[in-house]
């Protein structure tokens, strides 16, 4: 199976708010957002693996500004790291000024993935090579929230969790 890149997986998805998609303050509702990102998040785990993919878990969401209506919103989402056979997919939210035009940052995600078969059986994927500084950054710090997840859930011990005992050495 050969290794493939982050840019292989890279999902642009643009879209508009429109009032149906709105909460009382006129602003896109978080929701609305995190089914965005799952879709943007699954086409890229799809490119990744080019396997059926489910989503697994929402690890990390932040809504750091809010989506107003009329805003032509951007979501990049990119495969940031690959396990045996769930991937991480790390997304950016970008919104445009109406004004200016120029592209600022609003929200990222976080989401994991799993590959299966037909019968929804997790199989085997391609490693990931980050090529850039920020996706070697972003691959870095998967494997750390993942070890961070299994022991919150208690499906690994704290002493097995190499890379998060590192931080604090």
């Amino acid at each position: 199976m050969q290794p493939r890149t982050a840019f292989q997986s890279k999902t642009v998805v643009t879209d508009l708010v429109l009032p149906s998609e709105t909460n009382p303050l006129n602003n896109l509702f978080g929701g609305e957002l995190l089914a965005r990102m799952d879709r943007a998040a699954s086409i890229a785990a799809r490119r990744h693996s080019r396997r059926i993919v489910v989503t697994a878990s929402v690890n990390h969401v932040a809504f750091n500004r809010s989506v107003p209506l009329g805003s032509v919103v951007t979501i990049e989402a990119k495969v940031s790291r690959a396990f045996t056979s769930s991937m991480e997919v790390y997304m950016d939210v970008w919104i445009e000024d109406r004004e200016s035009g120029e592209s600022i940052k609003a929200n990222e995600a976080i989401y994991t993935f799993v590959a299966v078969d037909e019968t929804g059986r997790p199989v085997k994927i391609p490693e990931l090579v980050p090529e850039t500084d920020l996706e070697k950054q972003r691959f870095d710090a998967a494997l750390r929230r993942k070890q961070l997840s299994l022991v919150l859930a208690g499906k690994m011990k704290p002493a097995d969790a190499t890379e998060l005992k590192a931080l604090f050495e």
